[in-house]
């Protein structure tokens, strides 16, 4: 069986997530992999950390990493000590991008704020802040720790640290309208983030909200015409203070764009580690799936008997195409065709009809949705497949 060429995932990059899997609680629309413990012995998880990194460098070390990704759970409960350690280690073992990106995730509560210089000391150089709402009743609703008013001092505190700036937001909540949404998504780019991620509330299977959902006890969620209409009304505000659509859910200034997602969306090689973290990684031409144990317990332990990692899957090439063009077309820039076509054998399907009724644009090599196919986007590639 023929994998891809050992050059493909350069077209991506390299990064590497670092997955820190405890909460101070679970909100109850959250479906990753995050954990409550009464006490963390942070010296193990260091250890453990370390240790991973020298197993994955045996096998990467010659390559350039461009994006280093703490995230959670919520990593801003991590002792900056040990996000230090685990940044010298990296340091060590990999060639560095000369604009290599560090990224935090953080929520802001007060206790958590204050840690922000020293995050900033060990080497952290962009800090994506977990705000959600800035309506308090939401944020009770969503199971946060924080009020509005700490995420907006969280925010500014960041701003004043680090080289760069993210935060996310959550729309289409319960009992949300158009003007609630404008008069919240104005207030929170008037401070200068310089990337913003807006994500419309899903209600995930296995959360607490889809019980209540499941019962008819989560009311007042808004229709699907006005969560379009809150999709595209952020698009012309974030325009309005400079930050551009540059993928489905993301918007930033030039230049400011998340480099270790674009990873993801480009269809990089990526290295996961840490309890639930997944990866991808290209060796000898052959690209594997990567995966961990999710228990934070179970993977201490696997860690402890030499390696932190759950055995690896083939992709054959024709799910790297597929793979390929469902991150790939989240972008405003699109796939390449050449790409495309090398990995799947053939062109994508329909593309005459789908360019004649406005859905897509094909510009040299790149084949990218227009405004009109992004709100149909899950279709869109259904057609492009031929699924």
């Amino acid at each position: 069986m023929k994998h891809s060429a050992p050059e493909d995932w350069q077209e991506g990059g390299f990064a590497l997530y670092i997955h820190w899997p405890f909460c101070k609680a679970k909100c109850p629309y959250c479906d990753f992999n995050s954990h409550v413990r009464q006490r963390i012995d942070q010296d193990e998880w260091r250890r453990a950390y370390l240790a991973e990194l020298d197993r994955a460098a045996a096998e990467t070390g010659g390559r350039i990493l461009r994006s280093v990704f703490f995230g959670g759970g919520t990593p801003s409960l991590m002792d900056p000590a040990v996000t230090g350690a685990i940044l010298d280690r990296i340091a060590r073992h990999w060639r560095l991008a000369n604009d290599l990106e560090v990224t935090l995730e953080a929520n802001p509560t007060s206790v958590e704020a204050a840690r922000f210089t020293g995050y900033r000391q060990a080497g952290v150089n962009r800090v994506s802040l977990g705000l959600q709402a800035l309506n308090d009743l939401d944020l009770r609703r969503l199971g946060r720790q924080h009020s509005a008013a700490e995420g907006l001092a969280a925010l500014d505190l960041a701003r004043s640290i680090f080289e760069r700036t993210s935060c996310d937001l959550i729309y289409a909540r319960q009992d949300q309208d158009l003007p609630a949404w404008e008069e919240e998504l104005r207030s929170v780019l008037t401070r200068g983030p310089d990337h913003i991620s807006l994500y419309q509330l899903t209600i995930e299977e296995g959360t607490a909200f889809a019980r209540l959902f499941d019962a008819g006890k989560l009311a007042g969620l808004p229709d699907e015409d006005l969560a379009a209409d809150m999709y595209e009304l952020t698009a012309g505000i974030c325009a309005e203070y400079g930050l551009h659509d540059y993928e489905v859910s993301n918007y930033a200034r030039e230049g400011a764009e998340s480099r270790h997602n674009l990873v993801y969306w480009r269809m990089g090689d990526y290295l996961g580690i840490g309890p639930g973290a997944h990866g991808r990684l290209t060796l000898d031409g052959i690209r594997y799936a990567t995966s961990t144990h999710r228990s934070p317990e179970l993977w201490l332990e696997a860690v402890r008997q030499g390696k932190g990692e759950l055995p690896r899957e083939v992709i054959p090439r024709a799910s790297q195409a597929v793979e390929y063009m469902m991150m790939s077309m989240r972008l405003t820039e699109g796939m390449s065709l050449a790409r495309y076509t090398a990995l799947n054998g053939a062109p994508p399907k329909a593309m005459r009809e789908l360019t004649e009724s406005g859905m897509i644009r094909i510009e040299n090599d790149r084949l990218a949705a227009t405004p009109a196919g992004r709100l149909l986007l899950n279709r869109l590639v259904l057609e492009l497949s031929g699924a």
